[in-house]
């Protein structure tokens, strides 16, 4: 399965195993963002397209903190935060 990170200059497609959790996810970015793991903002495709982008999804309230035990959904964008 797939998951989007989103900034500024650039969208990007990450592909995962189904059942990953968000720490495993991130680490398929870096190994630091899958050591350092402490949450990850998450929105669903749909809200992000619908929402034209983060701050619009985060305006209506469709952005989720979700922790170490989040399995993550196909199609999610997100946004760690970690810590190494």
């Amino acid at each position: 399965q797939t998951y989007f990170t989103a900034g500024v200059k650039e969208v990007r497609a990450w592909t995962i195993h189904v059942g990953d959790t968000a720490p495993q996810a991130a680490g398929v970015i870096h190994g630091d963002f899958e050591r350092g793991f402490i949450r990850a903002q998450t929105i669903a495709f749909d809200d992000f397209i619908h929402y034209k982008g983060e701050q619009g999804a985060k305006d209506a309230g469709k952005m989720r903190a979700e922790g170490k035990e989040y399995v993550v959904r196909d199609g999610d964008v997100l946004n760690f935060l970690f810590n190494v």
